[in-house]
């Protein structure tokens, strides 16, 4: 997502929701975490770096999954089919949307659904979709680009996720709930601004601010959220997000701290990088689950690396060490979630 370019949209939250936040947290009733907390004894099963890997080349092998594209069908049927083998609900939500270029396009949220009978649930989510021109790209700003780590490496990382708990011997104390967001990448080229359409508040996110707006299930909510986006590069950096902190601070700290207690502190970073617009903002904002959001940066140049929407956004980017740090980080964070309140 181009979001260094738009990060300053909606930067001020309304006072009366981030007082109702914090003021939740601070009651319990919202997260508050804390490591010496952790269930006693649990098995957390093992996070596979080459099957995460697998899992972005096969989206990237379909073709950039642009919306109303056969690439883009080919992916939301094998998505769908794979979750639903791995003991998933599955829900699909369709609908139509205008993009910022005056293009009607139809669009897909896929949620895969965990242990539903569980009262208490966590929500991660990652977008499909791919931005349909490589706009950065110094040689060929009007061509496509294969989204191997903008996009295909969230989705891959909560696939693997997905894939084991499908086999797993011992299930987390909570259900969860996984949402691979449609259309959150079909904003405008860079260094372009222009006003959303009607009811929109960006032109980026536009399957997150529909669900967020219209969820699958009448009432839904989750404890928090966690966002991945752009989680497979080489040399991967993850800081801590400016409306993550704001939005949740006691769930970035536990990630991050999850993922230092395992051995991914070179990837973990403390220090904190500015506020981005992304899906983590709607599901925040307008469907009140507080989310936080795990993203490359890259502070030498102030953006999310050299990469970042162009054609060298392809499978020779992306590391298993990277998906392996991240995808073991939040899996740990799953299994380590108590059920009481």
């Amino acid at each position: 997502m181009d979001v260094l370019n738009h990060r300053m949209q909606g930067r001020f939250i309304p006072i009366f929701f981030l007082i109702a936040l914090l003021s939740c947290q601070k009651s319990g009733k919202k997260p508050q975490v804390a490591e010496d907390n952790r269930p006693a004894s649990i098995e957390v099963p093992t996070f596979n770096a080459d099957s995460a890997y697998a899992f972005v080349a096969k989206q990237v092998a379909f073709g950039p999954r642009v919306p109303g594209t056969p690439a883009h069908a080919r992916t939301a049927e094998y998505i769908t089919r794979r979750l639903t083998e791995w003991g998933a609900t599955v829900t699909v939500q369709e609908f139509d949307q205008t993009t910022y270029d005056n293009t009607r396009v139809r669009l897909k949220n896929i949620i895969a659904s965990f242990y539903p009978e569980k009262e208490r649930r966590l929500l991660f989510a990652a977008h499909w979709d791919t931005r349909p021109f490589a706009d950065k790209d110094k040689s060929n700003p009007n061509g496509p680009m294969d989204g191997a780590n903008d996009g295909a490496s969230g989705v891959a990382v909560l696939m693997e996720i997905a894939r084991v708990l499908g086999s797993a011997s011992q299930q987390p104390e909570v259900g969860l709930d996984i949402i691979l967001f449609d259309g959150e990448d079909w904003g405008e080229r860079d260094h372009e601004r222009r006003m959303p359409g009607p009811g929109l508040q960006s032109w980026y996110c536009l399957g997150s601010q529909y669900w967020a707006a219209h969820k699958h299930k009448p009432g839904y909510s989750a404890y928090y959220g966690i966002l991945l986006d752009m989680v497979g590069a080489k040399g991967g950096r993850f800081y801590r997000e400016e409306l993550s902190i704001r939005y949740a601070p006691s769930i970035v700290d536990k990630v991050w701290n999850t993922a230092r207690r395992l051995g991914y502190g070179q990837f973990f970073s403390n220090e904190v990088q500015s506020e981005i617009v992304d899906d983590h903002k709607f599901v925040t904002e307008i469907g009140r689950i507080p989310m936080i959001n795990i993203v490359n940066y890259d502070p030498s140049i102030g953006s999310f690396g050299t990469f970042h929407h162009t054609q060298d956004d392809n499978m020779d980017l992306i590391s298993r060490e990277t998906l392996e740090a991240v995808g073991t980080t939040v899996l740990h964070v799953l299994y380590e979630e108590r059920s009481g309140v």
